[in-house]
């Protein structure tokens, strides 16, 4: 695999921005962007105070919050833009804490096209991941993540199997980025970012397969929430046939996912159904979480699902 280019004197000063705001002691997990508002809309929590105020709940702030060393590092890195209409900044990256890692993502609110995102989906995806490597016996010698995003899910995999050759795919480049600095944080050495739709843009086949797609409705086609389809469980279903056909004798795809449940119905196990039906490969379904965001049901697009559920679907080759 064709590896991008080393961390360039920007995503150097990121990476040492990241690793000094580390150094501090900074700890934040990032709730969902329902919770993340209001929250922000409390009195008191309109500008920064600490760290936490700047790189976890996104607020603005007055450069004084931030010590000159690391706004320096924020400049250079790209990644601090004044608040219009005053004297405050904003960060425009998060820092939050997974497994004891750091992960660098987008700032809230996530509205851009190519924003890079992480919440609860991201722990639980990781924790589905974690939950295959405890009881996963043969060997990985290659992994893919699809769709990495700031790649958790990639750098999970290279931190645990640290043998394993990992490939953080997605089509992103400020993904792309985000995830190249994530993984020279965490020490993954072995783990690279690359430009590839779907599996299009890497050859041969992997032991394990994970990915962590978006899977709602978006009317603005953001790629880190858009899933296409007719509910969003049109990329699981692209993602589930673009991975079978690359697994290696032995080879798991780990593929979590969101499915509009609609009068009982999960349209998602349906179309999986339907394709390893007869295939003699070896699957488990299971809802991770049987209702997540639930805010959406508000709204028209999902005016006939009961709920939206969270779900992991695993899928194994038989070994040679």
């Amino acid at each position: 695999m064709a590896c991008l280019s080393p961390l360039d004197q920007s995503d150097a000063s990121l990476l040492a921005l990241a690793e000094a705001v580390r150094d501090t002691g900074y700890h934040f997990v990032t709730p969902t962007p329902a919770t993340h508002a209001r929250v922000n809309q409390r009195a008191g929590n309109a500008v920064a105070r600490d760290l936490r105020g700047v790189f976890g709940w996104s607020r603005p702030f007055a450069p004084e919050a931030v010590p000159p060393d690391l706004f320096a590092l924020m400049q250079r890195a790209e990644v601090v833009a004044p608040e219009a209409g005053g004297p405050l900044w904003r960060s425009l990256v998060r820092l939050s804490t997974l497994g004891g890692q750091l992960f660098l993502h987008s700032a809230f609110p996530t509205s851009a096209a190519d924003s890079v995102f992480f919440g609860p989906d991201t722990y639980r995806f990781a924790t589905a991941i974690e939950a295959e490597l405890a009881t996963r016996t043969t060997p990985i010698a290659r992994a893919a993540d699809i769709g990495c995003g700031a790649g958790p899910g990639g750098i999970i995999l290279a931190k645990a199997r640290p043998e394993a050759e990992v490939a953080m795919l997605d089509i992103n480049e400020a993904a792309l980025r985000l995830a190249r600095v994530n993984a020279a944080l965490a020490g993954a050495t072995r783990a690279t970012a690359l430009r590839s739709d779907l599996l299009g843009g890497v050859d041969g086949t992997f032991d394990l397969i994970v990915s962590n797609p978006p899977y709602l409705l978006d009317p603005a086609r953001r790629a880190y929430r858009h899933g296409g389809g007719a509910l969003g469980e049109g990329l699981s279903v692209a993602i589930l046939e673009a991975a079978l056909g690359r697994l290696a004798p032995g080879g798991t795809l780990l593929l979590y996912t969101g499915v509009a449940i609609v009068e009982g119905r999960d349209a998602f196990l349906d179309a999986a159904a339907q394709r390893l039906a007869g295939s003699g490969l070896a699957w488990r379904y299971r809802e991770a979480d049987p209702d997540v965001f639930g805010e959406e049901l508000e709204g028209d697009t999902y005016g006939r699902a009961d709920r939206i559920a969270a779900v992991v679907l695993t899928v194994t080759k038989p070994g040679s």
